[in-house]
C-alpha cells in the first residue's frame, strides 16, 4: 500500500469512529480499517482486563476461523500468555526505545533458551504460532493500544497461510492505525469507565474494594452452599514510603502500578480469579474454584516477581484458603481475618513466602490471631494490637509449613 493509500486509511479510520454510536461500533471500524489497510484476512480487538489478568476479545472480523464468531460473549485468553503486553511500560513506549507493534509468524521455532524469562518468552512463541497454524494464518502484526499512557489492549491482524507474510513495515503503519484508534476509543473508553468507576481503583485499574465485597459475599454463600472453594490473597508491597520519601510519589505510584501488573499476570493462571487493589500499598487476589495449593503456587509466584520489581522491597502475603484447616467460613469477613492474620505474620517475619493460615492443623496461631478479634468487630486488622498479635514461640513459618523464610537485609 502506497503513503496515499495508507494517509487515507487513517482519515478513514478516524472519521468512522467519529461516527460511530457505542464501543462496539467503534471495535468493529478498527478492525475492519486495520484489516484492510494492512491487507488481511482477519483482524480483532482485544481489551486487557486487568483485574482479571485475561486479554478479551471485543471484535473478530474477515475471515473467521471454526468457533469464532464477530462479536464473542467471552473469547478471552490469559494475559500471561501475552508477556508483551503484561509487561508493557508507558515510559519506553513513549520515548521509542520498546518495540511497538510485533510480527509474529505460523514458522515460529522460538529456539531454546537458557535463562527461565527467555526460555518462556520462546515457549510463549512457541505457543502462538501454532494457534496461527490452526486457524489456517500464516503470519500477524500485534500492536498495542495505549489510552492515558496505560496499555488498553491490542490490535491484531492476521494473513492466510499463502499470503505474503506480514513485516516490519506493516508493523510501523499497525503502530499508527492503533495510535488513531486509541485517540478514537477515549470517548467511549470514557463512557465505559463512568460504568466501571464505582468498582474499579483508578490508579492500577485493577478492581476495588467494592468490586472485592461484592465477589467474596457471593463466593462465601456458594461455598457454604455446594462446598466451593474460595482463596484469598492480601499482599502489602513493603518500602513504598521510602519510595515515596526517597524518589517522590510518581515514583511511588510507578511501583504500584507495576505490582499491580504483577498480580494480574499471576493471577490470570487462576480461572475467574479478580484482582484488586484495597487501598494505599495494599492489594488482594479472590480465588473462586481453584485448590489451596494451586492458590499458593501463585502466592508464591507473586511474591518472587515482586521481589524482581527495580523499586520496593517485595510484598507481605499472606493467604486464606476454605481447602486449609481454618474451620468453618461462614462470612467474608472471617476469610478477610485471617488473610490479614497470615500477611501480618508474613510481615513481621519479614518473610519472602507467603504465610497461609491453617497451615499448622487446629492450633495454628494465624487461625487463633484471627479468631481472637470479636465476631462484630469490623475493622479487619484489630487483632494487631492485642497480646495474640506475637504468636506463639517458632511460630514463623512460609507456606510450605518448614521454617522461617530468611529475611532480606535492610526490608523496613
Amino acid at each position: 500500500m502506497g503513503e496515499d493509500a495508507r494517509l487515507r486509511a487513517v482519515v478513514e479510520l478516524a472519521q468512522a469512529m467519529a461516527a460511530a454510536g457505542d464501543l462496539a461500533g467503534a471495535v468493529r471500524v478498527v478492525a475492519e480499517t486495520a484489516r484492510r489497510a494492512l491487507d488481511g484476512a482477519f483482524a480483532a480487538v482485544s481489551v486487557w482486563e486487568r483485574e482479571r489478568g485475561r486479554l478479551r476479545v471485543l471484535v473478530n472480523n474477515g475471515e473467521l476461523a471454526p468457533g469464532e464468531v464477530e462479536f464473542p460473549v467471552d473469547e478471552s485468553y490469559p494475559v500471561h500468555d501475552f508477556p508483551e503486553i503484561a509487561g508493557f511500560s508507558p515510559a519506553g513506549w513513549t520515548a521509542g526505545v520498546e518495540p511497538r507493534a510485533w510480527i509474529e509468524t505460523a514458522d515460529e521455532a522460538g529456539g531454546a533458551a537458557g535463562a527461565p524469562v527467555e526460555a518462556a518468552a520462546a515457549a510463549h512463541r512457541r505457543s502462538r504460532a501454532a494457534a496461527l497454524r490452526r486457524r489456517g494464518r500464516g503470519s500477524c502484526v500485534v500492536a498495542p493500544v495505549v489510552l492515558h499512557g496505560r496499555a488498553w489492549g491490542e490490535l491484531y491482524v492476521a494473513r492466510g497461510v499463502d499470503a505474503v507474510p506480514l513485516g516490519l513495515p506493516e508493523a510501523a503503519f499497525a503502530t499508527v492505525l492503533a495510535e488513531v484508534a486509541a485517540s478514537g476509543l477515549v470517548h467511549h473508553e470514557r463512557l465505559a469507565e463512568v460504568r466501571k468507576l464505582a468498582y474499579t481503583d483508578p490508579l492500577t485499574g485493577l478492581a476495588n474494594r467494592r468490586a472485592v465485597d461484592a465477589l467474596l459475599e457471593d463466593a462465601v454463600g456458594d461455598h457454604r452452599r455446594d462446598g466451593t472453594a474460595v482463596s484469598l490473597v492480601v499482599c502489602d508491597v513493603n518500602g513504598l514510603k521510602g519510595v515515596n520519601d526517597s524518589l517522590g510519589h510518581v515514583a511511588g505510584d510507578h511501583l504500584l502500578e507495576r505490582f499491580a501488573s504483577v498480580l494480574s499476570l499471576c493471577g490470570a493462571q487462576l480461572p475467574g480469579s479478580l484482582a484488586a487493589r484495597l487501598g494505599g500499598d495494599e492489594f488482594c487476589l479472590v480465588a473462586v474454584g481453584s485448590t489451596a495449593p494451586e492458590v499458593i503456587r501463585v502466592a508464591r509466584e507473586i511474591c518472587r516477581r515482586a521481589d524482581g520489581l527495580e523499586l520496593g522491597q517485595g510484598v507481605a502475603c499472606g493467604v486464606a484458603s476454605t481447602g486449609r484447616s481454618i474451620g468453618p467460613v461462614v462470612s467474608a469477613r472471617r476469610l478477610f481475618r485471617l488473610a490479614d492474620a497470615a500477611q501480618y505474620r508474613a510481615k513481621a517475619a519479614d518473610a519472602r513466602e507467603p504465610v497461609v493460615a491453617g497451615d499448622e492443623g487446629a492450633d495454628d496461631p494465624v487461625v487463633l490471631l484471627a479468631d481472637s478479634v470479636r465476631g462484630d468487630d469490623s475493622d479487619r486488622r484489630a487483632f494487631r494490637d492485642r497480646p495474640a498479635a506475637a504468636g506463639r514461640p517458632g511460630g514463623r513459618r512460609g507456606a510450605s509449613g518448614g521454617a522461617t523464610p530468611p529475611a532480606r537485609p535492610g526490608r523496613t
